[in-house]
């Protein structure tokens, strides 16, 4: 699982004009799965992005994680992180995992980052989104597992 992590200010994604999940301050995070993707990686994954310290303390050190500073997290479903673009100009994407697998591991993702204490909302799998991101540093992770 591949995930791009951007600590923002707020973050919202909308399908056929209608907002269908935002937050706050927190976390954007859009996630891709790959063929042979596990359950245990999608857990991993939750459990590192909420301990992520990468909101400032008092002194200005990024030294909190989104559940210290009472944050939520945007999770957004991209397949196009698998995109290999080695060869040619148009990406391919036989590493990403097809969407009956894709999925449901997406769902534990979610599941896993929700027991981990952080509140979580979506987009919609396979939906054409709008997604819109007020990154805070800009900070931008990428976690990979």
């Amino acid at each position: 699982m591949r995930a791009v992590v951007q600590r923002v200010v707020r973050s919202s994604v909308s399908v056929d004009g209608r907002v269908v999940g935002q937050i706050g301050r927190g976390l954007n995070v859009l996630i891709g799965v790959r063929q042979g993707d596990t359950e245990e990686q999608a857990r991993w994954l939750a459990h590192k992005i909420a301990g992520l310290r990468i909101f400032e303390d008092e002194q200005g050190k990024m030294n909190l994680s989104v559940r210290d500073v009472g944050g939520e997290a945007l999770v957004i479903s991209q397949f196009t992180l698998y995109g290999d673009a080695r060869k040619g100009f148009r990406p391919s994407f036989v590493d990403a995992a097809p969407p009956e697998i894709a999925s449901p591991l997406i769902d534990r993702f979610v599941e896993f980052l929700r027991e981990e204490g952080v509140p979580v909302q979506t987009g919609v799998f396979q939906a054409m989104m709008l997604v819109e991101i007020l990154n805070d540093g800009p900070v931008t992770i990428i976690l990979e597992r």
